[in-house]
């Protein structure tokens, strides 16, 4: 598979990205994705709900699990399938950095293993399979679907993609 940045092959490390965590972030995450859940903006509630402090939510980690990946693919990739799972919470102050390891390449798509750690462990942990359309643009992009996960996951698939 070859990208913008190169060709791609099973086994290939990408480079890190390290992302502060701030309240600003979570907060605006929050908001963009609707989820008006006092954990994610109110310090004081998130407190007495026993958290230290407001945290983000599961579709900021998201969002940005995905720019990890286009930032790397390119502007032409379309992810097909992100599988996330929640570990320890995204605290304003702290730095989660995102690794990944290219675990598979078929033709145009590869299946990225992502680790996202933050000071106090493993915040997220998933697959994503991306693809990246031949220059002739046979495949076109398509819109995403979520599909329910268990609690402190997230899958989500581009439609036409599951069987």
């Amino acid at each position: 598979m070859n990208t913008e940045a190169g060709p791609v092959r099973a086994g290939d490390v990408l480079p890190p990205l390290e992302i502060e965590i701030t309240r600003t972030l979570i907060v605006a995450g929050a908001i963009a994705s609707r989820d008006y859940q006092d954990v994610h903006h109110d310090a004081e509630l998130a407190r007495q709900k026993g958290s230290p402090d407001i945290f983000m939510n599961i579709l900021t980690t998201n969002g940005l699990v995905g720019r990890y990946i286009t930032d790397r693919f390119g502007p032409r990739s379309v992810l097909r399938r992100v599988a996330i799972r929640l570990g320890a919470p995204n605290y304003p102050g702290d730095t989660m950095v995102l690794t990944g390891t290219v675990e598979a390449v078929e033709g145009d798509t590869a299946t990225v293993r992502v680790v996202g750690a933050n000071g106090i462990g493993r915040h997220v942990t998933g697959t994503v399979t991306v693809t990246v359309p031949g220059a002739d643009g046979a495949r076109a992009a398509q819109g995403a679907e979520v599909i329910e996960g268990a609690e402190g996951a997230a899958v989500h698939e581009a439609a036409g993609s599951r069987p």
